[in-house]
């Protein structure tokens, strides 16, 4: 039952990150704002977003984002302020446009590279032992210590 608790507790520990203070008294517009910090990364954190970290600096982006949302700006003038102030590693999802698609493809692109690379070793090697005569593989056995067909 203690263990339930304690996983229970670090399950729910991202409900933590948001202040009581910072909460906007329009559930509309905390509702917005929630929505939004869950897109933005946290600079301390590296994968968790604003709204889950307990960092300070993402207290401070989530004062800031709810500072915007309250002035009357849309969702995307509050991202875009976001990412004017504090770079596009701000965004969790960042734009698929531009260099940040060489970045997206470059992974896929040398993971079929690899493959490739891989495979036609294989296949030269396989095709290396195959031209062997009937004296070179039982040379080859005999050198490997295996007994020969």
């Amino acid at each position: 039952m203690r263990r339930l608790l304690v996983v229970m507790l670090l399950l729910a520990s991202p409900l933590w990150a948001v202040d009581p203070k910072e909460i906007l008294d329009d559930p509309v517009l905390e509702e917005r704002a929630r929505s939004l910090s869950q897109e933005l990364r946290c600079p301390v954190c590296r994968n968790e977003s604003i709204d889950e970290s307990n960092a300070a600096l993402a207290q401070e982006l989530r004062i800031v984002l709810r500072e915007r949302i309250v002035a009357g700006d849309t969702d995307q003038d509050a991202l875009d302020f976001m990412v004017a102030r504090y770079g596009e590693f701000v965004m969790l999802r960042p734009d698929t446009s531009g260099a940040n698609l060489i970045l997206w493809l470059a992974a896929p692109v040398m993971l079929l590279i690899a493959l490739i690379v891989g495979w036609t070793t294989i296949r030269a090697k396989r095709e290396v032992a195959e031209g062997l005569t009937e004296a070179e593989k039982a040379e080859l056995e005999k050198i490997l210590g295996r007994d020969a067909p």
